[in-house]
This record gives structure tokens, sequence and C-alpha cells, in this order.
């Protein structure tokens, strides 16, 4: 397992520990032996997200399934750990001053 590899497994695991809700979600989710569930979720989210004009679907929907895509897919790792950090890092200074 690279650095990269690594990082991504930790963010994981920092977002199963911040949201204890999502935490069996989260595990349940990145199994190894669901990737025939998790990949077409991850395609439906995704264009869930592009067609966020519509009813009941929304933007919600394209970091959720580029996260699942991450977990089978080396390449969008990087990515979308940075993201998470960026957004944890938001979160935490939009409680800081008091939004939530």
């Amino acid at each position: 397992m690279n650095r990269q590899d690594r990082r991504f497994q930790r963010q994981l695991a920092s977002s199963a520990r911040g949201y204890p809700r999502l935490q069996r979600l989260i595990e349940r989710l990145t199994a190894p032996h669901l990737v025939l569930v998790r990949l077409p979720l991850a395609v439906l989210f995704t264009l869930g997200g592009l067609f966020w004009f519509l009813p009941l679907v929304g933007l919600w929907m394209l970091p959720i399934g580029l996260l699942l895509l991450a977990v089978d897919l080396p390449a969008l790792r990087p990515r979308v750990s940075a993201a998470m950090i960026r957004l944890r890092q938001w979160l935490r200074g939009k409680r800081r001053r008091g939004w939530f």
C-alpha cells in the first residue's frame, strides 16, 4: 500500500470516527467483497449528481459517488482524500465561527 492509499484509508477512518452513525455504513460499503454492489452504486450516484437540477437528485450525490469510486479506483484516491481534508477543515472553521 503506497502513501496515497494510506492517506485515503486514514480519511475514511477519520470520517467514520467523526460521525458514529455512519461508521457501520462506511465499513460495509468499503468491504472488499462488495465491489459488484459498490461500482454500480457509485456510477448511479455520480450520474445523479450530474443531473443536480432535477428533483430528488442533487449535487450532494456527486461527492458520494466519487468517494465510492475512489475505493476501487486508485487514480481517484489522492484527489478525493485531499477534498475530504479540505471539507473537514472548512467545516471546522464554520463550527468555530458558530455557523453550526
